[in-house]
């Protein structure tokens, strides 16, 4: 985890932080960029959906996707790739499962944004009652 920066002129800039924000520039992001590029994909997306709901085989996600086995296999690849998604060989078959600490880095990276958003959202909702109350004066 990266460390808050004031003056971030000497320091590997990976690893810098928006003073204001607290929001990761790069190095830390790098993984964040491929788990969203790799949910992006509709069809991964929905097999993260599915996987969401409990452990499945290739051939199960296959029959509730409708999809066929080479092109369910590429997408599991690409999520095992992001580790998104865990696999458990049992005898012929592998079990997919989601990789809960992935999904932990990816809430923990969008946590940053959420609470820059409610503090803006809030400053903007007490900026609309001081001009609801600046109208009803006028």
């Amino acid at each position: 985890m990266a460390m808050v920066v004031r003056n971030p002129i000497c320091l590997d800039t990976r690893f810098i932080l928006y003073a204001f924000t607290s929001i990761y520039l790069t190095g830390y992001t790098d993984g964040v960029i491929e788990t969203f590029a790799a949910l992006a994909e509709p069809t991964r997306f929905r097999i993260v959906e599915l996987l969401g709901t409990g452990t499945f085989t290739v051939n199960e996600i296959c029959e509730h996707l409708a999809l066929g086995q080479p092109q369910v296999s590429k997408h599991l690849r690409v999520l095992k790739d992001v580790a998104l998604v865990d696999v458990e060989p049992r005898a012929q078959q592998r079990f997919y499962t989601l990789n809960a600490p992935s999904f932990r880095q990816l809430h923990d990276w969008l946590e940053g944004y959420r609470q820059v958003w409610e503090r803006r959202f809030d400053a903007l909702d007490e900026l609309l009652i001081e001009l609801d109350a600046q109208k009803g004066t006028d």
